[in-house]
């Protein structure tokens, strides 16, 4: 049994999860039901599976949590950018 291609296709099933979650957000403009703490918090961890994947050096989780946590990044970066008030003259 292929291990790393059980965790291939893990991997592309949870991180492929979170692109309906980010393209939602982009076309709605809202990140108003994510919690800061949330946000933080998945994206730290995700930081750090990744940091294990490299250290292990464990293709599967070293590319799923690439992608995770660009775009856990990406959702940051939403949610920063949508709840920030603009400057009105």
């Amino acid at each position: 049994m292929n291990h790393e291609l059980i965790g291939f296709a893990a991997a592309t099933l949870t991180t492929g999860s979170f692109f309906p979650q980010v393209w939602k957000i982009w076309k709605t403009k809202s990140t108003r039901d994510l919690s800061w703490w949330m946000v933080a918090m998945f994206t730290s961890g995700v930081g750090l599976w990744l940091v294990y994947g490299i250290s292990m050096k464990l293709p599967s989780i070293t590319v799923a949590n690439s992608i995770a946590f660009s775009l856990w990044l990406a959702i940051g970066f939403m949610k920063w950018r949508f709840e920030t008030p603009t400057l009105r003259e």
